[in-house]
């Protein structure tokens, strides 16, 4: 087995974005004295195996559909290299699947125990992240070329993700949750962003119609300041309303980078946006942390 080649595959530098969600849900629920280890490490486990699932699953299905080709801007995927086979690369996608789907079970069980109606609530909504992380490039009309990416990242890593890991802890959420789990759906927007103006060209001609291949680099930019600044005053209105201390405003500390990672988007080409993919990840994390950081100062 090629384990440099797998390590690549799995894009483990997507996995701070997949966990500040969780991170921030786990903040949330530590504020409300709900925190539970158990949940948040099952949570964080089972986050881990989708997030794989879908960049093996992005991997398969856009080689099967041409966008993986000599002339991306990105790095070399593994099949599109040769470096893993079709067959290799579509049996660690079921492998994927069957071990999110058997740590989500265990995680609603730790949960909600014989709450039977909450368990299988949860357990749709598990099969709709399998079936989100799959279907983005994968099938006959993969919804990733169309341009809905950026709708399931917002459901899936914002909504799905903070308020529905938040109810795992507490069995309750309100609509103030809605902010913070907003902050993260669309600071995880503008990383699918840069990905999708970086390969603009490459997916231009397989036929991947994100939302840069319709609307062009210089407009996608400017959506790309509008993620960044839409998210920051989510993070802000959700603080004033629950304001305690001048801590809970800790998070403005990662504005800097915010400001950094718009103006690099919309100035360099396209080519070199690479980086700037793995800073806006980390960037979401370090939001994570002193947002949460903030409110548990402010107890």
């Amino acid at each position: 087995m090629n384990t440099k080649a797998w390590l690549s595959a799995f894009r483990l530098r997507t996995l701070p974005l997949s966990l500040s969600c969780i991170g921030m849900a786990g903040f949330l629920a530590a504020y409300a004295n709900k925190f539970d280890g158990s949940i948040f490490a099952l949570c964080c486990i089972t986050t881990i195996f989708l997030q794989i699932l879908s960049n093996l699953a992005n991997d398969y299905g856009d080689s099967i559909n041409g966008a993986d080709h000599a002339g991306r801007q990105g790095p070399k995927r593994a099949v599109q290299s040769g470096a893993i086979s079709l067959v290799s690369m579509r049996n660690a996608v079921i492998v994927f699947m069957l071990l999110s789907l058997t740590s989500g079970l265990l995680l609603l069980w730790v949960s909600f125990g014989t709450n039977w109606r909450g368990f299988a609530t949860f357990f749709g909504l598990g099969l709709l992240s399998i079936l989100a992380a799959i279907g983005y490039t994968v099938g006959k009309r993969p919804y990733g070329y169309i341009g809905l990416g950026d709708v399931s990242v917002l459901l899936f890593f914002g909504l799905v993700g903070v308020m529905g890991s938040y109810f795992l802890f507490t069995h309750s959420t309100s609509w103030r949750e809605l902010l913070p789990a907003m902050s993260c759906g669309l600071f995880s927007i503008a990383v699918l962003n840069i990905n999708n103006i970086r390969d603009i060209e490459s997916d231009r001609e397989a036929g991947k119609f994100s939302i840069p291949v319709r609307i062009g680099k210089e407009k996608a930019a400017l959506y790309h300041w509008a993620l960044l600044l839409t998210g920051l005053a989510s993070a802000v209105v959700y603080t004033i309303i629950n304001y305690q201390s001048p801590w809970q405003f800790l998070f403005l500390l990662s504005a800097p980078l915010l400001v950094k990672n718009g103006i690099s988007i919309s100035r360099k080409p396209s080519h070199e946006l690479d980086p700037y993919l793995k800073q806006m990840a980390l960037s979401t994390l370090l939001f994570v942390i002193l947002f949460g950081v903030g409110f548990l100062l402010s107890r």
